[in-house]
């Protein structure tokens, strides 16, 4: 094993108290709408991922993200676990372009850990979408689904990079509980682990 394309990403374990939580108004601009969950919808979460990730930090630090047969698997994992929160998993589609052309464009799912806690896991907004608030209403809208069913704190990890889903997270009211080292071995493949 070498170690010269090895690099050490920081990454920020984040927790919400949603018994504390302040609610706010969930906004979509007009030309979107929000998909509940349907499994028949696994393979729209997984292109969402893949649109989301593939360019970015989280690429490089789950490498499966980078790759659209990656997302599909992971969501399919997602989907399976014990604790997937159907809820508190949501797409979000662009309609704009009339009823013959909608776009998936927003993805979040949630498991929940035990009775009392909640993972969100991989907020994507694909790139063309971004700028329009659709990354906290999905977080918004997932929260509301874990406050509904009752668990009453949500966990997620963010990379520390990321500066704007990092304030986007303080913002709503999560705040850092840790602070996590990932190795990441430069240009190969790995794991979502």
């Amino acid at each position: 094993m070498h170690f010269k394309n090895l690099r050490y990403v920081k990454r920020f374990r984040m927790e919400l108290d949603l018994r504390r939580w302040r609610r706010q108004p969930i906004e979509l601009p007009l030309e979107y709408r929000f998909v509940g969950w349907n499994p028949s919808l696994v393979r729209a979460h997984a292109a969402v991922k893949y649109l989301s990730f593939r360019d970015e930090i989280d690429a490089q630090v789950f490498p499966c993200l980078g790759e659209y047969d990656g997302c599909q698997k992971l969501m399919s994992e997602i989907r399976k676990k014990e604790g997937f929160v159907p809820e508190a998993t949501w797409l979000v589609e662009y309609v704009g372009a009339g009823r013959l052309k909608p776009e998936y464009c927003g993805t979040i799912q949630a498991i929940q850990i035990h009775r009392g806690r909640a993972s969100i896991q991989n907020v994507g907004v694909s790139p063309l979408h971004r700028g329009r608030g659709l990354g906290t209403a999905l977080v918004l809208a997932s929260l509301l689904g874990l406050d509904f069913l009752a668990v009453p704190r949500v966990r997620l990890e963010v990379t520390a990079e990321n500066a704007g889903a990092v304030r986007l997270y303080r913002r709503l009211g999560f705040r850092a509980i840790r602070t996590l080292y990932k190795t990441v071995e430069l240009a190969s493949a790995g794991s979502c682990r």
